[in-house]
Formats: C-alpha cells, sequence, structure tokens
C-alpha cells in the first residue's frame, strides 16, 4: 500500500452522512431505494448502495487530500483498459460520460456490485490460473505508464515511514533504541537487495495485490481496488500471494511463474527484492495507522495500535524480518 501523508489532525469524513451519500446516487443518475451497507473499507468510505429496479451498487467516496483527480482518473483509466482488454477487473461504471464525480467536496465513483470469496490457492491448478491473470494484467500495464500515480521506490518510501513513527512519539522509552537499531539494519539490508538486483524494469502495477485484493469465483479470480496501483517492478503483484517455508513457497512461486510466463516474461532478478518489499510493507502499516490515527474509524477498529505489547511484538517481528534476508533470494 501506497498512502501519501495527510494532515492528520483531519477527520475528512465528518460530513459524509448518509443522506449525502444517497444523493451522490441520485447524481449520477440513479435512484437510490434508501438500503445503505457499510463495506470494510478504513482508508475510502464504500458503501453498497440498494438500487430502484436494478441491481446493488457500490459507492467509493475517495479519502480527501489523498489524491489528486489526475491521479485517481488515472486509476480508473487502468482498470477501464483492463476490463477492455477482457481482464476480469471491477472497473467503475461510466455514468454520464464520466467515471469520476463529486458531490459536496467529496470525490467518488460507483462500481458494480461483485462477490467472490478469497483464493486458497492450494493447488498447481489454482496457482497457475492465478499466475496468468496477473502476467495479463501486467501485459497491459507494460503498454504505456503513468503520468500522475505514484511509484514504488521502496528506499524512499521506507524511510518517510521510519520517520512518521519517530517523530510522532508512538514508540515506548524501552523500545526506542530497540526500533531504531532494527529499521536502520534493515534499511541497509535493503539498499543491499536493491543495488544487487540492479535496475528494474517498471510498469503500471495493481500495487496492493494480496489475497483480499482478490475475489474467486467458479470463473476463477477478478481482482478489485486498484486505489494503490502505481509503477513498479512486477515482482510487486506476486510476492503477497505466496507464503510458507522455503519449500512451499519454491513450490508456489513456480507454479505462479508458470502461469505469468505464458503472456509475459518475469526476470528473475527480482526475487531479490522479495524480502525488502516485505520489510517495507510491515514498517509501511505501522506509518500508515500512525498517519490515520485522528479519523475516529482507526481506534474503532485497531484498538490494540499503540499499546506496549503492539511495539513490543513489532520490533520482535522486524527482527526476524531482518534475520530473513540472510536466507537469501529464493532460487527456482
Amino acid at each position: 500500500m501506497l498512502h501519501e501523508p495527510a494532515d492528520t489532525k483531519e477527520t475528512p469524513y465528518a460530513r459524509l452522512s448518509p443522506d449525502l451519500v444517497l444523493e451522490a446516487i441520485e447524481r449520477v443518475g440513479l435512484v437510490p431505494d434508501g438500503r445503505t451497507l457499510a463495506l470494510n473499507s478504513y482508508e475510502n468510505r464504500v458503501y453498497q448502495i440498494g438500487i430502484e429496479e436494478g441491481l446493488p451498487v457500490v459507492a467509493k467516496f475517495y479519502r480527501p487530500g489523498r489524491w489528486t483527480r489526475a491521479a485517481i482518473e488515472e486509476e480508473h483509466d487502468f482498470a477501464l483498459e483492463l476490463s477492455a482488454a477482457e481482464i476480469p477487473v471491477v472497473a467503475p461504471l461510466v455514468l454520464g460520460g464520466r467515471s469520476l464525480h463529486e458531490c459536496e467536496g467529496y470525490c467518488y465513483a460507483v462500481y458494480p456490485r461483485r462477490g467472490g470469496r478469497w483464493p486458497d490457492l492450494d493447488t498447481t491448478e489454482d496457482r497457475e490460473l492465478m499466475g496468468r491473470f496477473v502476467g495479463r494484467l501486467h501485459a497491459v500495464g507494460a503498454v504505456r505508464g503513468f503520468l500522475a500515480r505514484p511509484r514504488f521506490d521502496v528506499p524512499t518510501l521506507y524511510d518517510a515511514a521510519v520517520e512518521t513513527v519517530v517523530t510522532g512519539e508512538w514508540l515506548p522509552d524501552h523500545q526506542w533504541d530497540r526500533y531504531l537499531d532494527v529499521t536502520d539494519g534493515l534499511r541497509e539490508a535493503i539498499e543491499d537487495a536493491y543495488a544487487a538486483a540492479g535496475p528494474q524494469t517498471m510498469l503500471r502495477v495493481h500495487g496492493d495485490c494480496h489475497r483480499g485484493n482478490v475475489l474467486w469465483t467458479e470463473a476463477g479470480p477478478h481482482f478489485v481496488d486498484l486505489d494503490d496501483c502505481g509503477v513498479g517492478p512486477a515482482v510487486q503483484d506476486l510476492w503477497m500471494l505466496v507464503a510458507g517455508n522455503s519449500d512451499e513457497r519454491r513450490r508456489q512461486w513456480t507454479d505462479l511463474l508458470a502461469g505469468y510466463e505464458q503472456f509475459r516474461v518475469f526476470d528473475r532478478v527480482e526475487l531479490q527484492l522479495v524480502e525488502s518489499l516485505r520489510a517495507f510493507r510491515m514498517v509501511h502499516y505501522a506509518a500508515w495507522l500512525a498517519r490515520r490515527w485522528p479519523d475516529p474509524a482507526f481506534p474503532r477498529a485497531f484498538p490494540w495500535f499503540g499499546s506496549t505489547r503492539y511495539w513490543e511484538d513489532h520490533v520482535r517481528e522486524l527482527q526476524e524480518q531482518l534475520e530473513a534476508f540472510d536466507e537469501g533470494p529464493i532460487r527456482l
């Protein structure tokens, strides 16, 4: 996930009332039947809304100040481009000639409702199928670039995440030195890994391709939530689909890439970046919670954040991640 620093004193959704949500739907020419259901989303606000004489839709209200309009429009254009190429991505509806709308200062989009379950990826067949879909997505993603979307410059983003935690006075006194030591060690390991990998081919990627953003049906997977799409290496959209011990991960990578490379060659040197991407995500997650804490939804959803136990566990997990670099990149 990529999150731009925001004004942490802001509670951006204070004015987003149920009536305003329904008004926004009416403004795009749909007739809501009054039924609304808040869906699980924290960065943005997402609602399922019943429609008279039609199927329910999903409305996504973007967090004010996070993305520019140009960046959101690029997200939509990418989703629509993928959908036009018959790649199963849930793209925004184009209503009144536009996919991005505004109501009382809130930018929002309307999507068709799509169901499904998280993928298990327990079989070779499922992993190869998943690899094929990511490969198809990247084949389209490599055709052109982004102008307004972020770049996955992990060493720079890592430093910004650490700075958020350090300057926010979140750390208990007895964890301060340990956190600084382990994050310094991780920074060095990340820099070494990127130096060893050398320049990577960058393309448009989903950006947050974990299993929660892939819904599986009898027809196979479809991708949701391109909110974090950006410019990055192909491995960014693959590494979160792999888990387990080294033997299990090796089998999973082999299957994923067997499917992926039916549509696009994967440069295996990018496997050297996997532990760096994992380390960044761990540090960034804590920084994201810290930045968003003034939003009332966050203390309710993550009441354990900021506790002494949380930071003790977090620092221990970062130390374990630092040790994971000693194993070296996986070999296929």
